[in-house]
């Protein structure tokens, strides 16, 4: 029997540094990769935040287009109800129709390149 009780384990000087350099690698490896998930989780998190504030400008954008979209409307209704003869009622209406026409293209190029704008920012990469 051996007369110290770790003697058993003892390793040669060559297997002991071999080891310990072994591990070393080990831990370099395992903190490169942690390092490598912070920063893809850091990332992700940078782009979803992106993203909430974009649909949030993009919600905050429509409601706004839709309160201009019914004021025009409310405005159209009241001045028909003004309008002395059907002459007045087709210029209204085809005013308000134009007018409207050009509203809702211009909202709808804004928000398209607002969605636009966000996906950007959201691919873009983050340092």
């Amino acid at each position: 029997m051996a007369k110290e009780p770790f003697e058993q384990f003892a390793m040669p000087n060559e297997v002991r540094a071999f080891v310990e350099q072994s591990v070393a690698q080990a831990r370099t490896a395992f903190d490169g990769i942690v390092q490598a998930a912070n920063t893809a989780v850091s990332q992700w998190q940078s782009q979803a935040h992106a993203a909430r504030a974009g649909a949030s400008e993009i919600a905050h954008k429509s409601m706004a287009y839709a309160e201009q979209n019914m004021t025009a409307t409310f405005d159209f209704a009241q001045k028909l109800m003004k309008a002395k003869d059907p002459t007045e009622v087709v210029r209204l209406q085809s005013e308000y129709l134009s007018h409207q026409m050009k509203t809702l293209t211009s909202q709808a190029q804004e928000l398209g390149q607002s969605a636009a704008k966000i996906v950007m920012d959201a691919a873009k990469p983050k340092t």
